[in-house]
């Protein structure tokens, strides 16, 4: 794999922080026209709030529960040029409310997608290595097509028109298992998930004995991740248990780390480079949990990666396996497309 020709890694992801109004406002400066938005507010407890393109402004789903989506006009009312515009809904705009949205670009309103048994419509940023695909169950083993050109080694699927689970695949402990983003559980062994094949170039594949991924007439969102060098990351790293902790290689300084121990009973965490922004108090929330931020050590950004500053199993429990997903603020990418010797 060729190291990233993205200069710009705010180009293609970017955090946004903004203060709610009660009423309506734009927000700007993004960078980019947001194919993919997730709001948490940060001050007191709320629901995290995800929207994208394919589903439509005002479409939203929760990673901290179980809901089919619910659609409000005063959610966020669309996808603009340099960011997106929000109604008064108290969930992502109330007033003096503090907010996080992490923002992806993927390639727009959607087309169809017939490299799978089952027909999905996708929009896909192959430089980039993001696709948001939405599809319709039937019950019999399938594959779905997802629009990259490399195989994605994250898949994050939710039923959008029945309430279940969210689930997360992850090539570092393979896809016969798989973790729930809405839960503290550990991995799970199933193979009716992503009936224990991993996803190809083209599709990802889910199974007919398990309607979680493939119920006959139920609609699904996929948020499919492949890894591109300098850009994105997606790994496995095991904890020392010690304030001094491991040191997670990515080949860039991250903006934002999502990540979950595999086999602690313990929270998902997000961390990005925005919220307070400087080590070792780089602010945390939650995806399972509507919980408010906290700043509590945890971990450090570094311009390379990122170290655990923490004994607290939930991030770096000794012996501890951790599957993580990351993406740049800045690449280490010397003139010639090799990555620079970090000192």
């Amino acid at each position: 794999m060729a190291y990233t020709t993205i200069a710009k890694p705010n180009t293609y992801f970017n955090t946004k922080l903004y203060t709610g109004n009660g009423s309506t406002q734009s927000i700007t400066s993004v960078g980019f026209q947001p194919d993919w938005i997730w709001i948490k507010r940060r001050d007191v407890s709320e629901h995290h709030c995800l929207e994208d393109v394919l589903r439509g402004a005002g479409y939203s789903v929760r990673t901290s529960g179980t809901d089919a989506q619910q659609y409000r006009s005063t959610d966020i009312t669309s996808f603009d040029s340099d960011g997106f515009s929000l109604g008064s809904n108290g969930e992502v705009n109330i007033n003096s409310g503090t907010f996080a949205s992490w923002n992806w670009l993927a390639n727009g309103a959607g087309v169809s997608n017939t490299d799978g048994s089952i027909t999905s419509t996708v929009s896909a940023n192959t430089t980039s290595g993001f696709s948001i695909v939405k599809y319709t169950g039937t019950g019999s083993a399938a594959t779905v097509g997802h629009g990259l050109s490399t195989a994605p080694k994250v898949l994050i699927n939710k039923s959008i028109s029945a309430s279940n689970d969210w689930f997360v695949g992850h090539s570092s402990i393979g896809f016969t298992n798989f973790l729930k983003l809405n839960t503290t559980d550990v991995e799970s062994v199933n193979s009716g998930i992503w009936n224990n094949t991993a996803p190809t170039s083209s599709v990802f594949t889910i199974n007919s004995a398990n309607g979680n991924t493939n119920s006959t007439g139920v609609e699904y969102i996929t948020y499919c991740f492949s890894e591109v060098k300098g850009f994105s990351k997606m790994g496995l790293y095991t904890g020392n248990g010690s304030d001094n902790g491991t040191f997670v290689y990515c080949g860039f300084k991250p903006a934002f780390i999502l990540y979950k121990g595999k086999g602690a009973v313990q929270s998902w965490n997000i961390q990005d480079n925005k919220r307070l922004g400087y080590n070792p108090n780089n602010a945390f929330l939650f995806p399972n949990l509507t919980q408010a931020e906290s700043d509590i050590t945890r971990i450090d950004l570094l311009s390379n990666g990122f170290k655990l500053r923490t004994t607290d199993s939930g991030q770096n429990g000794s012996g501890q396996g951790y599957i993580y997903m990351a993406f740049a603020e800045n690449p280490i990418v010397t003139t010639d497309g090799l990555p620079a010797t970090a000192r």
